[in-house]
Formats: structure tokens, C-alpha cells, sequence
């Protein structure tokens, strides 16, 4: 067992808590930081022989999504499962809750006072505890859906060996919600209060008078935090970034699509893109149907598509 440096962060406590019942090819082990506002947790995965020098941070997508990549309701472990897989590839890895969410929902007082940077801030300093680490020499910031536009951000103000994301935006994400309804068959005056609401938000105004279904999809508590993000062009931010990127995009993918992967990985040189192939949004194996395709996100023991953790492996090892 390594011996620890830094007794203020848990990092060292969790070589000693392994569960004895762990895959054999890693071991899980909690992770937590202080932040202002409270607490963050996470899960360290650390592949069996414990001598890595790579990790990579996952942060997960929009909403409440869990560390483990599930929604209230949609149980599907992608990234619990990345990670294991990562960890098969001799890779670890440390999957974070936001701030709000899971373990680490404690850590804001309301959403009213979120924004997109907070998140952003706190990939730095998660990515600040790994550089501190022993025997860590090399950290790389993985993104999913929203996520990688957060890693994005955190990327210029933090050091990082590359930028891994995966079914990111590529335009403001405000526009991919309305490309999404359209995909969904809204026309008419809800089409249109949804752009008004869209152009409002990432003209920095509250949303008002929205019909109930857009009530749902821009609550008034999370509106500021919209504004925050839709203001955001994630290919302009992305060029904005040094150093290396790997851009995964999923072929079936219902919610983001090959044209926001062409944006992320045209942004700048250095960018790398990779198509999986049958991979949805929640980086399964799915069919091309939409029913279909969502029926995975609540489906924990489909495997993730075949290929996902091979790109991101061969790309952490260059």
C-alpha cells in the first residue's frame, strides 16, 4: 500500500477500506474534498495492481445524474460501468457527484444560487487533489453530455494530460434542447414559446409566462443556471483550450448527434474524433428506434457499446 502524504483529503484513508469483494481487476474506494458550501464525494476505481500513473476524472452529465451516470428513475450505471472498464485497461479512475447531487447534495444551499462555473471550479479542484496524489503523474478530464462542456472550462484554468468527451454539445446548449423538441414532434405556439424562452435565457432574462410543459423543462429555481450555460458556445469554448482532446460521439445516439461532434472536434487543431459504433447517449449498445434507445437508460446490465473504453484507452496511452 502506497503511504499517504496528505492526511486532510480521505484519498489515503480509502487504501485501507477496500471492499474485500471487488472485481479483480479493481478496487473501489471513496474519495471525498472540501469545498466552499460543504463536501464532494466520489469513487476512486483502482485497477488491481495499483501501479498506475494515469487516472482520469469523469464528471457526469445535466440534471441530477449521480456519479454513477443514473437519473431518479433511469438506473443504467454507464459510468460505473466505464469505470470498471477503464480499470480493465490498467486505468483508474474517480467519478465525482456535483454539488447538489447524490452524496454531495448538501454542498449548495440552493439551486437558485447554482451556476455552470461553480461546477467548473470544482473539476479544478478535484483535478488539484489528484495532482497531488503519489504515484499519480498524469490526469486527464472526461466529460459526459453536459459534462463536457464543464471539463471544457475547467480545462483553461487547470493542467490536464487531455480532454476527453464524450456526447457533448456542440452548440449552446440551449439550442440542442430546441433541436431535441423539434426531433420530438413540437410544432406550433409551444415551438415557438420555446425559442422565445431559449433567446430569453441566453440573452441572460428570465423565462415568463411558459406554458406548463416548458414550466417543467426551464423550472423558474433553475433558470439563473440556464443563463449561465446557454450563454456558452461549448465549440468556441473548446478552442479556446490547449493541449490534446479525444471528441467520442455515439452512432445512436437520440440527444446530441454527429453534427455536435463535428462542431467539438473541427473547433481547433490537436482534436481527435471517434465514432462508436450502435452506442446511444447512456454509452450503451442500443437500436436506432427512439423507443428502443431510451428503453436502455433504465436498463444497469446492458454493456456499454463495444469500442467506448478502447478509443479512451488508446488515447490515455499515447
Amino acid at each position: 500500500m502506497r503511504r499517504c502524504a496528505d492526511r486532510a483529503l480521505v484519498f489515503c484513508a480509502a487504501f485501507a477500506s477496500l471492499s474485500p469483494d471487488a472485481d479483480a481487476r479493481f478496487r473501489e474506494a471513496p474519495a471525498s474534498i472540501e469545498v466552499p458550501g460543504g463536501t464532494l464525494h466520489g469513487t476512486l476505481a483502482l485497477p488491481a495492481d495499483d501501479g498506475t500513473a494515469a487516472i482520469v476524472l469523469i464528471h457526469p452529465g445535466s440534471g441530477p445524474v449521480d456519479r454513477n451516470g443514473n437519473l431518479p428513475g433511469y438506473v443504467n450505471n454507464s459510468l460505473k460501468m466505464l469505470a470498471e472498464a477503464l480499470a480493465g485497461h490498467g486505468i483508474a479512475s474517480l467519478r465525482i457527484d456535483k454539488r447538489g447531487v447524490g452524496e454531495s447534495r448538501a454542498a449548495i444551499r440552493s439551486v437558485r444560487d447554482l451556476r455552470i462555473e461553480h461546477y467548473a471550479a470544482d473539476v479544478e479542484r478535484w483535478a488539484s487533489y489528484l495532482h497531488r496524489k503519489p504515484g499519480i503523474n498524469h490526469v486527464f478530464l472526461l466529460g459526459h453530455s453536459e459534462g463536457a462542456l464543464i471539463v471544457t472550462l475547467a480545462a483553461r484554468k487547470t493542467s490536464s494530460d487531455g480532454l476527453i468527451l464524450i456526447a457533448g454539445p456542440g452548440e449552446p446548449v440551449g439550442r440542442v434542447v430546441l433541436r431535441q423538441l423539434r426531433a420530438r414532434g413540437v410544432r406550433g405556439p409551444l415551438m415557438t414559446a420555446a425559442e422565445a424562452a431559449v433567446e430569453a435565457l441566453e440573452a441572460g432574462h428570465r423565462a415568463e409566462n411558459l406554458p406548463p410543459p416548458l414550466v417543467r423543462l426551464f423550472p423558474a429555481d433553475v433558470q439563473p443556471y440556464l443563463m449561465s450555460e446557454f450563454r456558452l458556445d461549448p465549440a468556441a469554448e473548446l478552442g479556446r483550450t490547449t493541449g490534446r482532446v479525444l471528441v467520442v460521439q455515439g452512432e445512436t445516439d437520440v440527444q446530441v448527434s454527429a453534427e455536435d461532434a463535428r462542431r467539438l472536434s473541427s473547433a481547433r487543431p490537436g482534436i481527435s474524433l471517434v465514432t462508436v459504433q450502435h452506442m446511444n447517449h447512456v454509452l450503451k449498445a442500443a437500436p436506432a428506434d427512439y423507443a428502443g434507445n431510451v428503453a436502455t437508460y433504465s436498463e444497469p446490465d446492458r454493456p456499454l457499446a463495444a469500442g467506448l473504453a478502447d478509443a479512451i484507452a488508446d488515447f490515455v496511452g499515447r
